[in-house]
């Protein structure tokens, strides 16, 4: 794909449940349509702060947390994803969430955000560890100390931090989100109307500049 296929941003955090159903899925039936994704990790947590919530909606509100959690199972079922219920959430991510930002634009961030999503919410592991990180970068070939050094900067933590910034100036409220140019589309259930507003829509409005 080239920067001038129609493009889907996706904003994502490694600590929400339905962007791990979102992240499984999205590579290749964007690539299907011809689009491409542009990745957005962002914390939750500032998004939240600002609604005045101390944590996700899923654990403040104990009703909608029990229906959550019997509907991750139905929908990993329904795509053939394996699922395990996390014993701790939201879990803290920001290391492999600066990772990402850092290889966004990378051929491996695909791959690298579906294995950390798997130890999340397959494995049940502790994501936010630089071992765990160290080892799924070395996995897929990567210079795991060079970007492990390059998260940890002070310049690149302020880019995480006006990442999240970014998110609340642009009204989000949960995720994932996706923008197909100034339309937002909210979780993963709206994911195929996402992909297909991108490939319609906005590659209709591509031509015509």
């Amino acid at each position: 794909m080239t920067s001038n296929d129609p493009q889907l941003e996706f904003w994502f955090d490694f600590g929400s449940n339905y962007s791990y159903l979102a992240t499984m899925r999205i590579e290749a039936l964007a690539a299907a349509h011809g689009v491409r994704v542009l990745w957005k990790p962002f914390l939750l947590g500032p998004v939240f702060k600002s609604f005045g919530w101390n944590s996700s909606p899923f654990v403040l509100q104990k009703e909608k947390g029990a229906y959550v959690w019997r509907d991750m199972q139905r929908q990993c079922d329904k795509y053939g994803l394996p699922w395990t219920q996390p014993s701790a959430f939201p879990r803290r991510a920001l290391l492999p969430l600066r990772v990402a930002l850092l290889g966004a634009a990378e051929p491996w961030i695909g791959a690298f955000c579906r294995r950390i999503m798997q130890a999340n919410f397959v494995d049940d592991r502790e994501i936010d560890d630089p071992r765990l990180v160290g080892d799924v970068l070395a996995a897929l070939g990567l210079d795991a100390s060079a970007l492990l050094a390059a998260a940890n900067t002070e310049q690149h933590k302020l880019a995480m931090r006006a990442q999240g910034e970014q998110a609340v100036q642009r009204g989000m409220f949960g995720a994932p989100m996706f923008f197909a140019g100034d339309e937002m589309f909210w979780g993963n259930d709206r994911l195929e109307d996402a992909v297909a507003w991108a490939a319609g829509h906005v590659a209709a409005r591509i031509d015509l500049a």
